[in-house]
């Protein structure tokens, strides 16, 4: 697979995009229940590998595979290529550090993507980003969490809620920051306005992406959700009804006993 996908990519910057996608498409194993992600790993190291000495002819590609993002429709073959396309996004950035700005605000609006695999290509990206240049792919995702939409919202939280990034002070933090954020802001929102599905979509991230970070830090991870429960609110005390279900936090017993009571 990698000897024809290199020869493929070789190709499209030579300007023939097509046998590439086309490639894509074919071994995207979708419609179906998981993509192949294998290959969006494979052609985003590739792009990687290829992007110092061939910036443009990267670039170019990139654009190319989101081309039809506003019109795609999920679990197609189609999905697939725009969702290789905004993870390499991300991948490309951790090595032409002036293209993160740009890359940062595209993955923003590819957050929003109509279709659930582009959305989850966003916080892919980010989490790409994340161990090279923690800060500024911090300072983005705070925006997100404080000015985003809904959905902007979501890839936030779970683009740094991922146990094999939350190993540094600092990103323990801000994932913990970036919850609390996300959380006020849910709370915020008024009750007949969450049968939205974009506030759906929210909510359902934060039923596991909280558990992540509590595991990071208990101590304060517990408490943001202590704190959480004495809300009131039903949306935010199923959030974390469902974060207590998820083994991660089973060895937490005087933690989760505290917040059982608090939900009783």
């Amino acid at each position: 697979m990698h000897d024809t996908l290199s020869s493929l990519v070789e190709r499209a910057f030579k300007g023939n995009q097509r046998p590439l996608e086309f490639y894509l498409r074919e071994q995207s194993r979708l419609p179906g229940a998981r993509a192949n992600l294998e290959l969006v790993d494979d052609l985003s190291n590739l792009l990687t590998a290829a992007v110092s000495e061939q910036p443009e002819q990267v670039w170019i590609l990139l654009n190319q595979l989101v081309r039809d993002e506003k019109m795609v429709v999920s679990n197609t073959p189609g999905e697939f290529v725009i969702l290789c396309g905004v993870v390499s996004f991300g991948a490309c950035a951790t090595v032409r550090a002036e293209w993160r700005s740009e890359v940062c605000e595209l993955l923003g609006h590819f957050a929003c993507s109509g279709a659930w695999r582009v959305r989850e290509g966003a916080a892919m990206a980010f989490q790409r980003l994340l161990p090279v240049a923690p800060q500024d792919t911090i300072e983005c995702l705070v925006k997100l969490a404080t000015e985003g939409n809904c959905f902007q919202q979501r890839a936030s939280i779970a683009a740094i809620a991922e146990p094999q990034l939350l190993h540094t002070p600092a990103i323990i933090e801000a994932a913990l920051a970036i919850q609390q954020l996300v959380l006020e802001r849910l709370h915020a929102i008024p009750v007949a306005e969450r049968k939205r599905a974009d506030v759906r979509v929210l909510r359902q991230a934060l039923g596991y992406t909280l558990s992540v970070v509590a595991a990071a830090t208990p101590d304060k991870g517990f408490a943001l959700m202590r704190e959480c429960a004495t809300w009131g609110d039903p949306d935010i005390n199923w959030v974390l009804r469902e974060n207590l279900k998820k083994k991660r936090l089973a060895k937490f017993t005087e933690h989760t006993e505290k917040l059982s009571k608090l939900l009783a």
